[in-house]
Parts: C-alpha cells; sequence; structure tokens
C-alpha cells in the first residue's frame, strides 16, 4: 500500500492508504477527503478534483497531458503545482506523497 498524504482546506492533515493504480482522487472520495468533488468520475472534464501538488513531488508526480491542461483552465486559483487529481495513478514511486487540497473548486 501507498501512503498519501492530504492537507484538507482547513489545515487537517490525513494520511491514508491507497492501492496502486487507482488515481488520487478516488483515494480521496474513498477517504471523504473535503473539497475533492470528482463530479465527472475521472473522465478529466470537469476539474472538481484540482490539487496542488507539494512542490517536493512534482517530478515524480509527472507533467499533466494537454487535455488535462485545458481542464484546468477551469480550476480556482491554478499555480504550477496545480493537477487533476483523477490524471494521477498511485504508484509505489508516490508513497508518502503529499496533497494539498484547494479552498474551492472551480
Amino acid at each position: 500500500m501507498t501512503k498519501i498524504i492530504f492537507i484538507e482546506p482547513n489545515g487537517e492533515r490525513k494520511e491514508v492508504e491507497a492501492e496502486n493504480g487507482a488515481t488520487i482522487m478516488e483515494v480521496a472520495l474513498k477517504n471523504s477527503i473535503s473539497g475533492i468533488i470528482g463530479e465527472c468520475g475521472g473522465a478529466c472534464t470537469c476539474a472538481t478534483c484540482h490539487v496542488y501538488i507539494d512542490k517536493d513531488w512534482l517530478e515524480k508526480a509527472g507533467e499533466p497531458s494537454g487535455c488535462e491542461e485545458d481542464m484546468l483552465d477551469f480550476a480556482w486559483e491554478v499555480r504550477d503545482e496545480s493537477r487533476l487529481s483523477c490524471q494521477i495513478k498511485v504508484s509505489d514511486e508516490l508513497d508518502g506523497i503529499i496533497i494539498h487540497v484547494p479552498q474551492k473548486q472551480g
């Protein structure tokens, strides 16, 4: 199991265990992480699973696809470390990743 650390909008830190192959969004929804909505169910068509990847983890999380970059245009307060959590697959390489949830979604 891979550990994912979510920092919710209120600053609360939640550490959860995730199965490899799941998306960060799926893990967030399964663990009732505040601020992750995922209206489209992971189809990369809504931007309601927008997160900020901790800067130390950006390289390991990878670059967003063109489709993801287009959807990020609809997200609230996009930053260099913005990603859609539905597009990041959990893997051993991401063990301990820190995900910051924005104050609001798109």
